[in-house]
């Protein structure tokens, strides 16, 4: 049975005021609760985090007082809701604990984003910057494992595999090459529009978390580390944002954005094996409701345009849900395309480009030498004091040159 958010009755946006012993929930155990819980939390506070975004920058650009006020009426609630997933991560899980989840959540999100996706040229977005976060995932791994001796593969349920994706030495591009087409959203499905509002407010999350813990971290090795992949996430936030629909105006992409939250709010209660964090789900869907009823009132109201008009297939598509199994479709996305990079708004293959291309220019201008490079130092290290790499892996490598656990590839994805 479909589920059509504007067709549910809905309380007004203030009732979803809460005091600060309700927003204060009890946080999940980082030892037991269920990887995947980690990840829906992780996601969650980002699209928050997308969403007052969103609204802080919409009441800078408008004159109109009533309407400001009522954004920032939303907004306060949407605030809110975010404090109470921030309160759900426990106090001695640490940052690199958490990182690991952000980067399960980047890999496994994007696959399952990608494997629904029918726009070609979009999942092809998704696949290409998939096997940059499954690289980042293996460096935050050796590193996790040799700073605190804690075993990744627990943290993330054996469910994605720890192994080398398109080496992060070769992932910096000239800023020219990370931009892409926007999509026809007047002609598209609308589950690529749940796509590119979703993957681009998660992968905005990873990035400020990054540039604001990064330069916490207890040793200068990391510190660098979290550097180098902050400016890589940079990138994906720009790739991912060029997807999304350039001719919205204010109203219509608050409409937009209130949407893209009760649809992954429904996905998470309906995906959801805590109980207790599923009922978090369904009353934060029910507060986000009212949200998007009052963003169709306000359209209606200073666009004189229905909702439907935005939206003209409102009903929810199939939950967004995180039981598949992606491994095998990783595998086959990392042996086809790790040697792909991108060239403007197209994908390539790196060994067609000239010797002089910005791309080869740029990459050695940021990196310099491949041992200065942070992602390539920290294999090095692992590699200096244990003899092998740290992975879990359901299966050799399906690169050949990235198999080896004994040295750390700098080649595969820079014409090598």
């Amino acid at each position: 049975m479909s589920f059509d958010p504007f067709k549910q009755k809905v309380k007004p946006v203030e009732e979803g005021f809460e005091s600060w012993k309700e927003l204060f929930v009890k946080p999940y155990d980082k030892n037991s609760a269920d990887p995947y819980t980690k990840l829906r939390i992780i996601l969650m506070n980002g699209t928050e985090f997308e969403a007052n975004w969103f609204s802080h920058q919409f009441s800078r650009h408008c004159n109109i007082g009533d309407l400001r006020r009522e954004i920032a009426l939303v907004r306060r609630v949407e605030q809110q809701q975010q404090k109470k997933l921030a309160a759900l991560k426990p106090v001695d899980e640490s940052i690199l604990e958490t990182t690991i989840g952000y980067e399960q959540l980047a890999v496994e999100l994007t696959a399952n984003l990608a494997r629904r996706e029918k726009d070609p040229y979009v999942k092809m977005t998704l696949d290409f910057a998939l096997l940059e976060d499954f690289d980042h995932l293996y460096r935050f791994s050796n590193m996790l494992m040799h700073d605190m001796n804690v075993d990744a593969s627990r943290l993330v349920g054996k469910r994605t595999e720890i192994t080398p994706g398109r080496p992060t030495v070769a992932e910096h591009r000239y800023p020219a090459d990370d931009v892409r087409r926007a999509c026809d959203f007047k002609r598209s499905d609308p589950v690529t529009r749940l796509n590119a509002a979703i993957i681009t407010a998660a992968e905005q999350q990873t990035m400020n978390f990054y540039m604001n813990v990064g330069n916490t971290y207890p040793t200068e090795e990391g510190k660098r580390l979290f550097l180098e992949i902050a400016m890589i996430e940079e990138q994906h936030v720009t790739q991912y944002g060029c997807l999304m629909d350039t001719d919205c105006t204010w109203l219509a992409g608050l409409l937009e954005h209130e949407y893209a939250e009760c649809y992954l709010y429904y996905s998470c209660a309906m995906d959801e094996t805590d109980s207790r964090i599923k009922r978090i789900w369904e009353a934060l869907l029910e507060q986000e409701l009212a949200h998007l009823h009052k963003a169709a009132e306000l359209l209606e109201k200073y666009e004189k345009r229905d909702y439907t008009s935005v939206l003209p297939h409102p009903a929810f598509p199939a939950p967004l849900t995180f039981g598949k199994d992606n491994i095998d479709y990783i595998r086959g996305v990392l042996g086809d395309t790790v040697r792909m990079t991108s060239k403007k708004e197209d994908y390539v293959d790196v060994a067609s480009l000239g010797k002089e291309d910005i791309f080869f220019t740029h990459n050695k201008r940021v990196n310099g030498k491949a041992s200065d490079e942070p992602a390539h130092a920290v294999i090095e290290r692992y590699l200096s004091a244990h003899g092998e790499d740290f992975r879990f892996e359901t299966a050799p490598n399906p690169v050949p040159e990235l198999a080896c656990r004994t040295r750390d590839n700098t080649t595969v994805g820079l014409g090598g």
